[in-house]
């Protein structure tokens, strides 16, 4: 049974730098494309950024490219969201997401409606 995990998050102030990490088990996740969506009450979640299974191709939305860094560790089965320069438009639940590399690349992954796993979601709330 494969399972997704968050951690991080939690109140930040406007500017502040936090990390949401999130693992994966009773998956290869090195076979795993995984990545971020983000949802706020009343709209469609939005995929932020995906990583490919090898993490060498990264995809970002233009709402997050310049001020997020994904990455990921595959022998700690860990994927690592850096979030610089908050503002309080990024308030949102976050969620981690992982779907098998055959199935969809990055950009297929964050720009498609769903992935096949999700994680339970962590609030970032940014204050002014």
């Amino acid at each position: 049974q494969v399972q997704v995990v968050e951690s991080g998050g939690g109140l930040v102030q406007a500017g502040g730098s936090p990390r949401l990490s999130c693992t994966v088990s009773g998956a290869p996740f090195a076979s795993y494309t995984a990545g971020w969506f983000r949802q706020v009450p009343g709209k469609e979640h939005e995929g932020i950024s995906c990583i490919s299974g090898d993490g060498a191709t990264t995809y970002y939305a233009d709402s997050v490219k310049g001020r997020f860094t994904l990455s990921r560790d595959n022998a700690k089965r860990t994927l690592y969201l850096q979030m610089n320069s908050l503002e309080a438009e990024d308030t949102a639940m976050y969620y981690c997401v992982a779907t098998p590399s055959y199935i969809k690349g990055p950009q297929r992954l964050c720009t498609g409606p769903t992935a096949r796993y999700w994680g339970q979601g962590t609030q970032v709330t940014v204050s002014s």
